[in-house]
């Protein structure tokens, strides 16, 4: 719809999942052709191994879908995630999107908003830091795109198993935002809202931050179902999109 902006994180795209590719297909198609941007705040894919995953026959109707989309005059801004922080030139070029750096500020219908995909935010995890750390030094990065593409999925696997032991271990409230990291990076861009996903905790959070009231919006993850935020110069609106089901029926999950 005109003078709808749309966010969208979390998505995991992989061949492993084709019902979640269709739907994000299908959003695509309709629901973010008739919007001003969508904005995809990190972890679009389940992996990304370098640039040259755009020739993998798993990414390719994903990335046809994006480079539709642009081309219909929609601007697409991604973020990158903890899953696909290698997404670079040869990504942009292929789909047409931009990719902005995280922490992004923008002005959205005249109201100041930070956007960051949030594992940033997640200091309580030391050890997901710690690695988050590792893989985001360039001379770590050299290395790992300088191997094989076999060699490269191979890793990628190696960390996704690893991940999954680790996370099933944690207390939940160590994987969240910690409130104190979240308060310091709003007041550093000077905003009073922020949107973020990562935690795959779908929840308006409004607190207080130096007087007037603060809103964290954390977008949805789309493992059973989509997930969407639509901003207007009214307010947002979180929605989920049901598979099996148009785009143009969204049930809505929250709502300010």
């Amino acid at each position: 719809m005109p003078g709808t902006t749309l966010f969208i994180s979390d998505l995991h795209l992989c061949g492993a999942r084709p019902a979640i590719t269709g739907l994000f297909l299908d959003f695509l198609h309709r629901r973010a052709r008739a919007s001003d941007a969508l904005y995809i705040l990190g972890d679009l894919f389940e992996y990304w191994i370098g640039d040259d995953a755009v020739e993998q026959e798993e990414f390719r109707s994903v990335i046809h879908g994006l480079r539709e989309l642009t081309a219909s005059g929609t601007p697409v801004f991604v973020m990158h995630g903890n899953r696909d922080f290698l997404m670079g030139d040869g990504f942009e070029k292929a789909t047409g999107g931009r990719l902005l750096k995280d922490p992004a500020r923008i002005d959205l219908y005249g109201t100041p908003t930070l956007l960051t995909h949030g594992d940033s935010l997640c200091t309580d995890d030391t050890e997901y830091m710690t690695f988050r750390a590792k893989v985001r030094n360039p001379a770590w990065q050299k290395e790992f795109l300088g191997k094989s593409v076999a060699e490269r999925n191979r890793i990628v696997r190696d960390f996704r198993e690893i991940s999954k032991n680790s996370t099933a271990t944690k207390k939940p409230e160590i994987m969240d935002v910690n409130q104190k990291a979240v308060e310091s990076v709003m007041r550093e861009h000077r905003v009073q809202r922020l949107i973020h996903g990562h935690t795959h905790r779908p929840k308006e959070h409004v607190f207080n931050l130096d007087g007037p009231p603060a809103r964290r919006m954390v977008l949805g993850d789309w493992y059973e179902q989509g997930s969407v935020l639509s901003v207007d110069a009214r307010g947002w609106m979180l929605e989920g999109l049901p598979l099996g089901k148009s785009v143009k029926s969204e049930k809505m999950k929250v709502k300010s």
